[in-house]
Protein backbone atom coordinates (compact mmCIF):
# COMPACT_ATOMS: atom_id res chain seq x y z
CA UNK A 1 0.00 0.00 0.00
CA UNK A 2 2.82 2.42 1.25
CA UNK A 3 4.75 1.39 -2.52
CA UNK A 4 1.58 2.40 -4.35
CA UNK A 5 1.14 5.67 -2.13
CA UNK A 6 3.81 6.49 -3.37
CA UNK A 7 3.98 5.61 -6.92
CA UNK A 8 0.80 7.77 -7.26
CA UNK A 9 2.44 10.54 -5.92
CA UNK A 10 5.58 10.51 -8.63
CA UNK A 11 2.85 9.89 -11.09
CA UNK A 12 0.78 12.52 -10.12
CA UNK A 13 4.18 15.38 -9.53
CA UNK A 14 5.41 14.01 -12.92
CA UNK A 15 1.88 14.85 -14.50
CA UNK A 16 2.14 18.31 -12.91
CA UNK A 17 5.37 19.02 -14.08
CA UNK A 18 4.52 18.00 -17.65
CA UNK A 19 1.33 20.54 -17.19
CA UNK A 20 3.07 23.49 -15.68
CA UNK A 21 6.23 23.04 -18.12
CA UNK A 22 3.93 22.66 -21.27
CA UNK A 23 1.91 25.66 -20.29
CA UNK A 24 4.98 28.25 -20.05
CA UNK A 25 5.60 30.42 -22.66
CA UNK A 26 9.20 31.21 -22.72
CA UNK A 27 8.78 34.04 -25.19
CA UNK A 28 8.94 37.41 -24.01
CA UNK A 29 6.06 39.14 -24.22
CA UNK A 30 7.28 41.66 -26.42
CA UNK A 31 9.39 39.12 -28.70
CA UNK A 32 8.95 39.04 -32.25
CA UNK A 33 7.64 36.28 -34.10
CA UNK A 34 10.54 36.42 -36.59
CA UNK A 35 14.00 37.56 -36.06
CA UNK A 36 14.56 41.19 -36.39
CA UNK A 37 17.61 42.07 -38.64
CA UNK A 38 19.35 45.67 -40.20
CA UNK A 39 21.47 45.53 -42.27
CA UNK A 40 25.35 46.36 -42.10
CA UNK A 41 28.69 46.46 -44.30
CA UNK A 42 31.76 48.77 -44.14
CA UNK A 43 33.20 50.22 -47.38
CA UNK A 44 36.18 52.51 -47.68
CA UNK A 45 36.59 52.22 -43.67
CA UNK A 46 33.24 53.47 -43.53
CA UNK A 47 30.30 51.38 -40.83
CA UNK A 48 27.16 51.79 -43.33
CA UNK A 49 23.53 51.21 -41.70
CA UNK A 50 20.54 49.81 -44.06
CA UNK A 51 17.51 49.43 -42.06
CA UNK A 52 15.77 47.03 -45.08
CA UNK A 53 12.62 48.95 -45.16
CA UNK A 54 12.23 52.69 -43.83
CA UNK A 55 11.32 54.04 -40.40
CA UNK A 56 9.36 56.76 -40.04
CA UNK A 57 9.27 59.45 -37.54
CA UNK A 58 12.66 58.20 -36.11
CA UNK A 59 13.76 60.80 -33.29
CA UNK A 60 16.89 58.68 -32.01
CA UNK A 61 19.20 55.88 -32.84
CA UNK A 62 21.82 54.11 -30.54
CA UNK A 63 24.38 51.96 -31.26
CA UNK A 64 25.45 49.45 -28.59
CA UNK A 65 29.05 48.16 -28.34
CA UNK A 66 29.74 44.89 -26.81
CA UNK A 67 26.26 45.00 -24.65
CA UNK A 68 26.37 43.66 -21.38
CA UNK A 69 29.83 43.04 -20.98
CA UNK A 70 32.53 45.61 -19.07
CA UNK A 71 33.76 47.09 -22.49
CA UNK A 72 30.09 48.25 -23.34
CA UNK A 73 30.03 51.23 -24.87
CA UNK A 74 27.18 53.45 -26.57
CA UNK A 75 26.77 56.24 -29.33
CA UNK A 76 23.96 58.36 -29.54
CA UNK A 77 22.19 60.51 -32.52
CA UNK A 78 18.65 62.36 -32.13
CA UNK A 79 16.58 64.68 -34.28
CA UNK A 80 13.30 66.73 -33.62
CA UNK A 81 10.25 65.96 -33.41
CA UNK A 82 8.56 65.19 -35.46
CA UNK A 83 11.48 62.81 -36.49
CA UNK A 84 12.88 61.80 -39.74
CA UNK A 85 12.46 59.16 -42.42
CA UNK A 86 15.85 56.75 -42.23
CA UNK A 87 16.56 54.21 -44.26
CA UNK A 88 20.52 54.16 -44.79
CA UNK A 89 23.07 56.01 -43.09
CA UNK A 90 26.78 56.14 -42.39
CA UNK A 91 27.65 55.39 -39.12
CA UNK A 92 31.19 55.77 -38.09
CA UNK A 93 35.05 55.74 -39.45
CA UNK A 94 37.28 53.21 -39.02
CA UNK A 95 39.50 55.19 -37.12
CA UNK A 96 36.96 56.17 -35.09
CA UNK A 97 34.52 58.99 -34.54
CA UNK A 98 31.23 60.06 -36.48
CA UNK A 99 31.19 60.54 -40.48
CA UNK A 100 30.61 64.09 -40.74
CA UNK A 101 27.85 65.58 -42.14
CA UNK A 102 26.00 62.32 -43.44
CA UNK A 103 23.38 61.61 -40.78
CA UNK A 104 21.25 64.35 -41.94
CA UNK A 105 19.19 65.39 -39.06
CA UNK A 106 20.33 62.71 -36.85
CA UNK A 107 22.94 64.49 -34.85
CA UNK A 108 25.19 63.28 -32.01
CA UNK A 109 24.03 63.29 -29.09
CA UNK A 110 26.29 61.22 -27.11
CA UNK A 111 29.48 60.04 -29.00
CA UNK A 112 31.80 57.17 -28.42
CA UNK A 113 34.43 57.82 -25.84
CA UNK A 114 37.68 59.15 -27.11
CA UNK A 115 40.24 56.82 -28.68
CA UNK A 116 37.10 54.11 -28.11
CA UNK A 117 38.39 51.90 -31.41
CA UNK A 118 34.99 50.20 -32.11
CA UNK A 119 36.31 47.80 -34.80
CA UNK A 120 37.76 45.30 -31.79
CA UNK A 121 34.15 45.00 -30.16
CA UNK A 122 32.72 41.67 -30.62
CA UNK A 123 29.02 43.19 -31.44
CA UNK A 124 26.95 45.97 -32.53
CA UNK A 125 23.02 46.44 -31.09
CA UNK A 126 21.43 48.74 -33.18
CA UNK A 127 18.04 50.42 -31.54
CA UNK A 128 15.57 53.09 -33.21
CA UNK A 129 13.49 55.42 -31.10
CA UNK A 130 10.11 56.77 -32.44
CA UNK A 131 8.51 54.39 -34.65
CA UNK A 132 7.29 50.83 -33.56
CA UNK A 133 10.70 48.81 -34.21
CA UNK A 134 12.78 46.09 -32.83
CA UNK A 135 16.54 45.98 -31.90
CA UNK A 136 18.98 44.20 -34.16
CA UNK A 137 22.47 43.06 -33.74
CA UNK A 138 25.71 42.70 -35.91
CA UNK A 139 28.73 40.75 -35.17
CA UNK A 140 31.39 43.54 -35.75
CA UNK A 141 34.41 40.84 -36.69
CA UNK A 142 32.47 39.25 -39.56
CA UNK A 143 30.96 42.53 -41.02
CA UNK A 144 34.63 43.68 -41.33
CA UNK A 145 36.14 40.67 -42.51
CA UNK A 146 33.49 39.98 -45.51
CA UNK A 147 32.15 43.45 -46.52
CA UNK A 148 34.75 43.56 -49.30
CA UNK A 149 33.94 39.90 -50.65
CA UNK A 150 29.97 41.57 -51.49
CA UNK A 151 28.91 43.49 -53.72
CA UNK A 152 28.12 47.50 -52.51
CA UNK A 153 24.24 46.60 -52.81
CA UNK A 154 24.90 43.88 -50.11
CA UNK A 155 24.33 44.26 -46.58
CA UNK A 156 24.96 41.61 -43.51
CA UNK A 157 21.42 41.23 -42.05
CA UNK A 158 22.56 39.17 -39.06
CA UNK A 159 22.00 35.54 -39.12
CA UNK A 160 19.89 35.68 -42.58
CA UNK A 161 23.10 36.79 -44.15
CA UNK A 162 24.47 39.24 -46.89
CA UNK A 163 21.21 40.69 -49.17
CA UNK A 164 20.80 43.19 -51.46
CA UNK A 165 17.41 44.99 -52.06
CA UNK A 166 15.44 41.90 -53.40
CA UNK A 167 16.72 39.38 -51.00
CA UNK A 168 15.40 41.61 -48.02
CA UNK A 169 12.11 42.17 -49.90
CA UNK A 170 11.88 37.85 -50.50
CA UNK A 171 12.66 37.61 -46.70
CA UNK A 172 11.26 40.42 -45.29
CA UNK A 173 7.90 38.40 -42.59
CA UNK A 174 9.09 35.15 -43.83
CA UNK A 175 12.21 34.62 -42.31
CA UNK A 176 13.04 38.06 -40.32
CA UNK A 177 11.61 40.77 -39.83
CA UNK A 178 13.49 44.52 -40.95
CA UNK A 179 13.78 46.72 -37.51
CA UNK A 180 10.23 48.43 -38.32
CA UNK A 181 8.41 46.29 -40.07
CA UNK A 182 5.16 45.01 -37.90
CA UNK A 183 5.21 41.79 -36.62
CA UNK A 184 2.71 40.23 -38.79
CA UNK A 185 2.06 37.56 -36.47
CA UNK A 186 1.69 39.11 -32.83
Amino acid sequence: MVGTRRRLRLACAALLVAVLTAGCDTKSQFEPSLPPEAGFRVDGGVLKLWTGTPCAGVIGLTLVFDSGTKQSTQQVWTAPQPGVLLERMDLLASTGGSVPDTAGPLQVQTPLPAGYDWTKAGSIVLYVNGPTSYGATADVAQVLRESAQHPSSDYLFGKSGWLDASGVQRENTKSFLTICTPDPNP
